[in-house]
């Protein structure tokens, strides 16, 4: 059974949160404060953290941190700032989703069953973190957070990372702009899609062998975006003498 820590102040949101989860399978443990946080991680280190950032004895930011220096256990924030520096400093904290209040209940669920599907694949043997990938001239490895072209090292920033990595992490599937604007900066409605599409530009001219026809990371116009892996090579069987066909 998944285990989820509910870590908010608010009892109204506790108890709608454990009641949902409950009614959902999940096991659910519930915190009020930081400092009982990360004394139950600490304890029993959950399959996720539900975390909301207006703690009564510390800020959400220090929870995060505190769980980053020993711990990679998924983190979703739940919090009602909406102030963009707010969200982009959580995430580059290490959470790995932002949910504003006020919320709805199935979108947030949405979100956690994501989290955890992406964590589930990571932890496969042979799963996409520890693969490389071939982009053109440039060999991507996730497990490594390396980038290599022609034999020279690329350098990616923060968030070129975070967006190849879901493109990577999903080959061949449409990535839809709003799910991507959410999953990489924990927003999308107010964003400018321009945003995405700066990152995505500038990822075509680091890794694909010609940036103005990608082969690779692929638009699909008014909709997302894909990965399309290298195809494998196909061996060829040598011919077969006409002596040897009886």
């Amino acid at each position: 059974m998944t285990h989820i820590l509910v870590v908010d102040d608010e009892p109204q949101i506790l108890r709608a949160l454990r009641i949902n989860l409950k009614a959902r399978a999940y096991d659910v443990d519930t915190a009020e404060r930081g400092v009982d946080a990360l004394t139950s991680v600490a304890r029993r280190v959950p399959d996720l953290v539900l975390l909301d950032l207006g703690l009564p004895d510390m800020d959400g930011l220090d929870v995060i941190q505190g769980l980053r220096g020993w711990t990679d256990v998924p983190i979703v924030v739940l919090s009602g700032r909406t102030e963009q520096v707010d969200k982009v400093r959580v995430l580059d904290a290490g959470a790995d989703d932002y949910v504003t209040k006020p919320f709805s209940m199935e979108e947030l669920l949405a979100r956690l069953r994501a989290v955890l599907r992406r964590r589930e694949i990571a932890a496969e043997p042979g799963a996409l973190l520890s693969a490389e990938y071939v982009i053109g001239p440039s060999t991507v490895d996730l497990a490594r957070h390396t980038v290599t072209r022609d034999g020279e090292q690329v350098r990616l920033t923060r968030t070129e990372w975070a967006v190849l990595e879901m493109l990577l992490r999903h080959p061949n599937q449409l990535i839809t702009i709003t799910r991507m604007m959410a999953d990489v900066w924990g927003q999308a409605d107010s964003m400018d899609g321009g945003h995405l599409r700066f990152h995505i530009a500038r990822l075509r001219r680091k890794l694909e062998a010609d940036s103005q026809r990608p082969v690779h990371l692929i638009t699909e116009f008014g909709t997302g975006y894909r990965f399309v892996p290298a195809a494998p090579a196909v061996a060829v069987a040598p011919a077969v003498a006409e002596s040897q066909v009886s």
